[in-house]
């Protein structure tokens, strides 16, 4: 009876023995389709989402006020804290998503690390608000000469508390992305499109989150204090990790895999040490080579996900870890000297995605320019708006979100079903032209940046006014556009690959693309520097005073380098979309199954066409 109702599903397409064998309820039992997982138990981790994002932006995107100010460091050695900072947290994505797909799985990953992240929130707010762990006051505008920077133990406490959320922060962003997308099946047609839609939500949740943190938080941050500003940060990762609890009982869990770098190391070193073996040209005499087999009349053979990958001729040097050798002992060899074909295929997604990965480095490195050399030019503005209010300067930032938390539910509810029905792609257009479009606008970006600096520095030092701080807003709104065309592009990408119980980690590198982008920040900022100090000008970015510096100049040189950075990447999503395009699967007489049905009716891993 069992087995009959099994096949029963089986021949609907619900795919239920994939879910039994790959997700588990918070017990460590089979989860139930119909009873964990989908939207309502993604809801819980979007609340996680919203709150975590709202506790950490009001702190990042305020960050170089209270350094200037508070800890009387110089503008450009807060601009390095700051961006340091914030590609600390993203590197540290890369040992959150380890530590979650090899031994502790999403859930404890993000509970463990969350309360550590808000440790740190805690003890930023005991530094901000005791006078002795922090220099002596002193106003850094009118009087910086004499302003004394912090040191020693002050020093340590600051350093300590801001690494602290770091750490948390890092190791529970790309669980957050992961969890929420493994309560979808994305084997399954109608989840497959609600995960699409999934992805929409979580970058909506970012934007409230966000819009929250730049409006309300900073606000209370400017007028409060920021010991008060970041005790509330403190309470909104506290409400974080309550809505994570809260839906405990729903979750679909995927159980940890052991170390999942260990198979990816055997493939490198096996292929190395066979460096000098000559591949076969049939494919199929390689070791634990996986062929699909055809539907049978009933269609129930093709339903088993094995989760096994077939061989592509990509990257064929690696194919040398699957080659046997035969010796007269019949030895067999150990996993460090002969793998499975489907080891070698994880191992060339994971090439393969790195080009795209890298092309996103230039988009980020102009979101630490808006997190830092933006703020203090809207500071150097009138943020008057009424005789009694003024806007914080960080509060810009906000713009951009309070124009997506309308355009994203647009775009999912209008723009995905009416492109999907011209594709046919779940997403309406693929990842890799999101990430395209996105790379693209975000030059346009720095582009109104240069010209609204110029024309503010003009108006400064040849007429001696002050222009509105609403005059630089195109910049904001122009790169929060591109952000939610490539930051959604780019994670679903990576999720999607077929890489099996790494899920985490692939979403995690998608996040060390934030964090190399502000390392090359503080580089370009230090390098421009150096080279242009040379001139009669002084340095670009040397001086405190942004009416001395040349922003401008630093803007666009970003421009010129991220229209380079989006020729660059289109040369690498074409290289993807024909690579992917192009891996032929065959049966067992070496036929192309490509248009068969069992095949045409779904992509090869990373086939996104770049027209």
């Amino acid at each position: 009876m069992e087995m009959e109702t099994r096949r029963q599903q089986l021949e609907k397409g619900d795919n239920v023995a994939s879910e039994e064998i790959t997700t588990v309820d918070w017990r460590g039992r089979p989860s139930n389709p119909s009873k964990h997982g989908g939207m309502g138990a993604a809801a819980f981790v979007l609340g996680l989402q919203a709150f975590e994002i709202m506790a950490i932006a009001a702190v990042g995107n305020n960050l170089i006020t209270y350094v200037i100010n508070e800890m009387h460091f110089s503008l450009s050695k807060s601009a390095n804290i700051v961006t340091n900072f914030i590609g600390t947290v993203f590197i540290l994505a890369l040992l959150g998503g380890y530590l979650s797909d090899s031994y502790l799985g999403c859930f404890w990953t993000m509970l463990i690390f969350g309360f550590v992240e808000l440790s740190g929130f805690i003890l930023l707010s005991v530094q901000a608000h005791l006078p002795q762990l922090k220099p002596p006051h002193c106003n850094m505008l009118t009087d910086g000469d004499n302003c004394v920077e912090a040191k020693g133990f002050k020093s340590i406490i600051f350093f300590m508390a801001l690494y602290l959320v770091a750490l948390g922060s890092g190791c529970v962003k790309p669980n957050m992305i992961a969890h929420g997308a493994d309560q979808f099946n994305k084997e399954v047609p109608k989840e497959s499109k609600k995960l699409s839609r999934y992805f929409n939500a979580a970058y909506f949740a970012f934007s409230v989150g966000e819009l929250v943190a730049l409006t309300i938080l900073v606000w209370v941050q400017t007028h409060s204090g920021m010991d008060i500003g970041f005790g509330v940060s403190a309470a909104a990762m506290a409400m974080g990790l309550i809505s994570l609890v809260g839906g405990t009982l729903l979750y679909r869990n995927k159980p940890p895999q052991r170390s999942i770098l260990t198979p990816i190391a055997q493939v490198l070193v096996a292929a190395t040490l066979k460096r000098k073996q000559v591949c076969p040209s049939d494919p199929r005499l390689l070791h634990g080579s996986h062929y699909p087999k055809l539907p049978s009349s009933n269609n129930i053979t093709i339903s088993e996900n094995t989760g096994d990958l077939h061989h592509t001729e990509r990257f064929r040097f690696l194919d040398k870890a699957c080659i046997r050798i035969q010796d007269g002992n019949n030895t067999k060899e150990s996993a460090w000297r002969l793998c499975t074909v489907n080891q070698v295929e994880q191992v060339k997604i994971l090439i393969s995605v790195i080009p795209i990965f890298a092309c996103t480095i230039v988009f980020n490195t102009i979101l630490a320019q808006l997190q830092t050399f933006s703020v203090q030019q809207g500071s150097a503005m009138n943020t008057r708006i009424t005789k009694s209010f003024h806007i914080p300067p960080a509060s810009l930032q906000a713009i951009p979100y309070i124009m997506l938390i309308f355009i994203v539910p647009l775009y999912d509810s209008l723009f995905v079903p009416f492109s999907r029905r011209i594709t046919g792609h779940d997403s309406g257009i693929s990842p890799l032209q999101r990430i395209g479009f996105g790379l693209f606008l975000s030059t346009f970006s720095m582009v109104a940046a240069a010209l609204m600096e110029n024309k503010r520095r003009d108006a400064a030092v040849n007429s001696n006014k002050i222009i509105s701080i609403f005059w630089i807003t195109p910049q904001f709104l122009i790169f929060g556009l591109s952000e939610m065309f490539t930051a959604v592009g780019l994670i679903e990408f990576f999720y999607k690959q077929s890489l099996k119980g790494m899920q985490s980690f692939l979403t995690a590198i998608t996040y060390c693309s934030y964090s190399i982008g502000f390392y090359l920040s503080s580089v370009l900022v230090s390098l421009v520097n150096k080279i242009t100090s040379h001139s009669s000008g002084g340095g670009w970015l040397s001086d405190n005073n942004l009416n001395k510096d040349r922003l401008d100049l630093f803007y666009w040189m970003l421009a010129a380098l991220s229209f380079i950075n989006f020729l660059n990447y289109l040369f690498w999503a074409r290289w993807n979309s024909k690579d992917s395009a192009s891996s032929l699967q065959y049966d067992s007489n070496n036929q192309d199954l490509r248009h068969h049905p069992i095949f045409s009716s779904s992509k090869i891993a990373g086939d996104d066409s770049i027209p």
